[in-house]
């Protein structure tokens, strides 16, 4: 096999490329502060100890966890516009799908951050006349978001990974992109190869970082 890079430019990046990474890097910010939000409401509900609350976000967050990403992709896709009445389009779909699956893991993680906070802290916001929600605003989840923030953007640079799943509905992201010009080029396995190495790169890098910061913060502890 013969491997030609040579058609591989700048305008190529700029015709086929760089609008599926601007895609991707939506995505994956969007679905990151949607799902970190509507997260650790999850997360807040699951610790209330109120059963009316604990047993549905409960139901979502292992119902979301137990199915494949791609077929919940799918089924947004599908099945959300027979019920609306109309279209909702590939990205939009593609952003509603990432942030309710997503938020099903972040809840996880916030959960676990919530509860790595000494009970004595909550204990203590209480003493002073703070209400539950106070504490947990002022108290708890500064702590928890602290703890947990090398998980959560561990997670995120999963969810940047996981954008490439978005081609089973036809949204044009960064993997499209290489798709598009290796179609247009007839270098299909030249395409996938440079792709694979930008996908590499980008949350390798990433990972780097996350890990420095997980020292930063051992220290600060």
């Amino acid at each position: 096999m013969n491997l030609d890079f040579s058609f591989l430019n700048w305008d190529i990046v700029a015709s086929f490329i760089a609008k599926g990474f601007i895609f991707s890097i939506q995505l994956t910010l969007v679905a990151m502060i949607g799902g970190i939000l509507l997260g650790t409401l999850l997360a807040l509900m699951r610790l209330s100890g109120k059963p009316w609350l604990v047993l549905p976000s409960a139901a979502y967050v292992n119902t979301m966890r137990s199915v494949p990403l791609v077929m919940v992709i799918l089924w947004f896709f599908l099945l959300i516009p027979l019920l609306i009445g109309r279209p909702m389009g590939a990205e939009l779909s593609a952003i509603v799908t990432f942030t309710l699956f997503e938020a099903a893991y972040y809840s996880e993680i916030m959960r676990a951050g919530i509860q790595s906070v000494p009970r004595g802290q909550v204990h203590a916001g209480y003493a002073v006349g703070m209400t539950y929600r106070q504490t947990m605003q002022l108290v708890v989840l500064p702590q928890a978001f602290r703890n947990m923030l090398p998980v959560l953007l561990t997670q995120t640079i999963i969810l940047f990974q996981d954008t490439s799943l978005v081609y089973a509905i036809g949204a044009y992201d960064l993997l499209k992109g290489f798709e598009v010009a290796g179609k247009n080029f007839n270098r299909p396995v030249e395409t996938y190869l440079v792709a694979a190495v930008v996908y590499f790169v980008i949350c390798f890098g990433l990972s780097m970082l996350v890990r420095r910061l997980q020292k930063k913060i051992a220290i600060i502890r």
